[in-house]
């Protein structure tokens, strides 16, 4: 998970955002899931943090077959971690399919302004 061994003596307050997440997510796939469901995981965490989990996850995700559900406000994140996207507008879907395509051209108002808010299209895919 990244974390050195001297951490196993460490109070859960002693860690940081990041490390907490990551230990979120040994805890869960020590079970060996085969999907895992992904709440937010990277809202609180800076940029730089928010990366090396994603890199964490997609690793993992390679390594053992993982499928996640992943939930997400941060369109940068999903795209960096989604195969598929579901926009949903107050619990209804109003859009899906391959994240690149919907992301690149939108079809649905909603995901339009949703775009825009993120200013996801500054940004480098």
């Amino acid at each position: 998970m990244g974390l050195p061994e001297s951490c196993a003596a460490r109070y859960p307050h002693e860690f940081s955002g990041g490390q907490r997440q990551r230990i979120a997510v040994a805890r869960a796939i020590i079970l060996e899931p085969e999907l895992l469901v992904l709440d937010e995981p990277t809202s609180a965490l800076d940029r730089s943090v928010q990366k090396q989990l994603v890199t964490l996850l997609r690793e993992l995700q390679a390594r053992r077959q993982l499928s996640y559900l992943f939930i997400s406000h941060d369109l940068a994140v999903v795209r960096a971690m989604a195969h598929r996207v579901m926009v949903l507008k107050d619990g209804e879907v109003v859009e899906q399919g391959p994240c690149l395509e919907v992301l690149a051209a939108p079809q649905h108002s909603y995901t339009k302004a949703l775009i825009k808010a993120a200013h996801l299209q500054d940004l480098p895919a």
